[in-house]
């Protein structure tokens, strides 16, 4: 071991042992089979393979949670107890660490006052500017945040949208009080809510509400004063008369919903309606905020503008107090365009991101650091580039290796592998098939490599010829959400659709937006979480799970209960776990092997019990793979096919789904869906995730969907993806402002002579 690594250290210029690079001996997390490997600092590495061979289990499960884990150790008791608790990756050693920077596709996520300017740090440099330069202003930088008491809107709290009653959904004008005009379900005619109207004795109520003057409407919706008899179990009571809109307002509408049951909320939810507040018009901020303006514009025009856009306004601010904070904040916008964002907005929301774009913009607040000697860890900065931005991005991890950080990246695009430094392929398979290291060394070494990732790369790219007839035709007509410019296009039936184009050209907009709800009866498959508990499984999700305890229990004479961890046969030490989690105070959590049941999950009487001489827990460490070859009972081998046909042949039938990648997620899901025929499929780029290798694996089955009779409509950057569709819906030019139109369809071919065609121009550079 010791030799392997001394020579590897040699190939690096290392003439001082392993100090020039993070050292790892023995790793073992997951799949890993006691990997040693020399990762060299200052420069960029970048780790390959097939999906589910180990890299993220090198990168993020062994180097950064052990480079966590030990600046975490460096913090007070008081300070380690506050903060995330990272336990010992399994490994002999892993020395010379720097400090962390982890930049992952996790979603950005935030609560609804979380916008892209407040994530970036850029829209307080805006406050800033607005409350130095603005005018009139008082000077408080907080009257410019919609967050701050004194600057959020007083209707809608900064949110800057309102629930309200909905009239018309609460009520049939054409009926009277006393012939059932409010629909609420509460104020059925007779009830104790509805005489508070009915017994008014200033409404009508034999007289239809569409013949009610405007001072009768007043009263019944807003009215107050006066008393109303109502007639209770035990008697009668005098109320206080309070109009519909108001009283629904005070006791539905502005009640904290999370203290009702879910029964009083659906029966409340029909009757309100969401949209922008009317005080603030969606501005989020107060009157005195939004009086403030610069150049005739308000902060509030300032955060709507795309970012390329806002970069032309802060060039433009002279004054000598007020030019230093423009500067800035221009500077840091500047990144965002930089990374391919210009098109998003300040005022754009969190949770409305794509796992690409939040991730470039979690790099966004490392770029303008001072700070070196880190080592910067990414996974899949290329999720949701066009391969127009690719570019962009290696630009700015050359800058980050550049100033002297050591730049980890997990990546499956060529453009990204071909400028590293040095290149670790991860394989030779996924799973148990995988976990190992199958090449180190440079980027032209690796185009020679005898390993799937070479000849992957090394391969012809070639464009599909004999496209199929499209059988018909889904229309969008006249689209106009978001940056979309009117679009009306067809969409083939019967065929594989491929849309393109940069990201923020309006490719989600049209597809998974407009034409979804035109057609709903398309299944939509994305890369969101899967609803399910921390025990859920692939055998759980795809409903194996009661079949296979089924077979064991008519096999073994005993109840389907027992072979079931959440259930009467799980160990009773571990609670079915398969592991003890010791949390102790200002320490790290300690997660040790139950010794009980051996990590197996189930008591010992019970794994006695075998079906074909394997126990419930040895079906559940199966590889799909392996799963399809056991089970020849059609219900379930056809279940367990669709694990193969996605892709997803490695992965173990009791591998948590909270350990699964985006790509994985989506795949998974598709797998459920794969028995339909004569259904259109929308999928939102598939092949996140995925290894050349798999990419055609993932092809040939959207291809056999099609054969079966199925529409196939595919978001997607993928060249190897683009060159095998039957046609191609292609948005653009640019992103934000500058997309939004269809500026291509037709077949891969006729993409390849396409002007003004950013994707056509990168097809053609693939071909060569």
């Amino acid at each position: 071991m010791s030799t392997a690594l001394d020579h590897h250290a040699g190939q690096l210029g290392d003439t001082d042992g392993h100090a020039d690079c993070i050292r790892i001996v023995g790793a073992r997390e997951h799949n890993l089979k006691d990997v040693s490997l020399c990762i060299p600092k200052n420069h960029i590495t970048v780790f390959t393979g097939v999906s589910g061979s180990g890299k993220s289990s090198i990168v993020f499960d062994t180097v950064a949670v052990e480079a966590q884990r030990q600046l975490t150790s460096t913090f007070s008791w008081f300070i380690r107890n506050q903060m995330p608790k990272y336990e010992r990756p399994h490994a002999d050693a892993i020395e010379n660490l720097t400090t962390p920077v982890i930049v992952d596709q996790k979603p950005v996520g935030g609560n609804a006052r979380s916008t892209m300017g407040t994530m970036t740090d850029i829209l307080p440099m805006i406050r800033a500017l607005f409350a130095r330069h603005g005018s009139p202003t008082d000077g408080l930088v907080s009257l410019y945040s919609f967050n701050d008491p004194q600057g959020m809107c007083p209707e809608c709290d900064g949110l800057g949208r309102t629930v309200r009653a909905d009239l018309d959904r609460m009520l049939d004008r054409s009926k009277s009080i006393n012939e059932g005009a409010i629909l609420l379900p509460a104020y059925k005619v007779g009830s104790m809510e509805w005489q508070m109207f009915g017994k008014y004795d200033q409404l009508d109520p034999d007289k239809p509400l569409e013949k009610y003057s405007e001072e009768e409407w007043q009263t019944f919706l807003h009215g107050s004063g006066g008393k109303v008899e109502l007639v209770m179990k035990n008697g009668t009571y005098k109320a206080n008369y309070e109009g519909l809109y108001d009283r629904f307002t005070r006791l539905a509408v502005k009640r904290d919903m999370s203290a009702v049951s879910d029964r009083t909320r659906d029966s409340i939810e029909p009757f309100l309606t969401e949209g922008v507040c009317p005080a603030c018009r969606g501005d989020r901020l107060s009157p005195k905020a939004l009086a403030t303006l610069i150049d005739g514009r308000t902060i509030a025009d300032w955060a709507r503008m795309q970012v390329s856009d806002l970069i032309e306004v802060l060039a433009a601010v002279g004054d000598p107090v007020a030019a230093p904070i423009a500067a800035a904040a221009r500077t840091a916008l500047e990144r965002v365009a930089d990374i391919g964002l210009g098109y998003l907005s300040l005022d754009r929301a969190t949770s409305s991101l794509s796992g690409g774009e939040g991730q470039r913009l979690k790099l966004v607040r490392h770029l303008g650091s001072s700070l070196t000697g880190l080592t910067y860890i990414f996974d899949e900065p290329s999720t949701g580039l066009h391969p127009r931005d690719v570019g962009r991005l290696n630009t700015l991890l050359r800058a980050l290796r550049d100033k002297g950080n050591t730049v980890l990246v997990v990546e499956h695009d060529p453009d990204v592998i071909a400028i590293a430094d040095h290149v670790v392929d991860v394989g030779p398979g996924a799973g148990v098939h995988g976990g190992e290291i199958v090449f180190t060394g440079g980027f032209q070494a690796l185009l020679a490599a005898d390993t799937v990732t070479g000849q992957g790369l090394r391969r012809a790219a070639s464009i599909r010829e004999g496209f199929r007839p499209a059988q018909g035709e889904l229309r969008v007509e006249n689209a106009t959400l978001h940056n979309l410019k009117d679009v009306s296009v067809g969409i083939p039936t019967g065929v594989l659709t491929v849309v393109t184009g940069v990201a923020g050209s309006g490719k989600s907009s049209l597809i998974a937006d407009v034409f979804l709800a035109a057609h709903p009866e398309s299944i939509f498959v994305d890369q969101s979480g899967i609803a399910a508990s921390s025990r859920s499984t692939p055998a759980t999700y795809l409903g194996l799970m009661d079949a296979i305890r089924q077979l064991f229990a008519k096999a073994n004479g005993v109840a389907p209960g027992l072979f079931s961890f959440n259930s009467t046969g799980a160990c009773e030490e571990c609670q079915g776990r398969g592991a003890i989690i010791t949390e102790l105070a200002y320490m790290d959590p300690v997660t040790t092997h139950c010794e009980t049941c051996d990590g197996r999950r189930f008591k010992e009487s019970v794994l006695a019990h075998t079906l074909r001489g394997k126990s419930i827990a040895d079906i559940l460490e199966m590889s799909a793979e392996d799963a399809v070859g056991f089970f020849t009972e059609r219900a379930l081998n056809t279940k367990l096919r669709t694990l193969i046909d996605v892709g997803l042949d490695y992965l173990s039938l009791g591998q948590p789904l909270s350990t699964l990648s985006g790509g994985e997620r989506q795949r998974i899901k598709l797998a459920t869906q794969l028995h339909r025929t004569g259904s259109v499929y929308i999928l939102d780029e598939p092949t996140t995730g995925l290894h050349m290798s798999d990419v055609d694996t993932l092809v040939a089955l959207m291809n056999r969907m099609v054969d079966r009779g199925n529409t196939v409509i595919v978001i997607e950057h993928n060249l190897d993806v683009i060159r095998q569709a039957d046609w191609i819906v292609d948005l653009g030019p640019d992103g934000g402002k500058n997309g939004g139109e269809v500026i291509f369809t037709g077949t891969p071919q006729a993409l390849l002579s396409a002007e003004g065609s950013l994707t056509g121009e990168h097809l053609r550079r693939y071909r060569a």
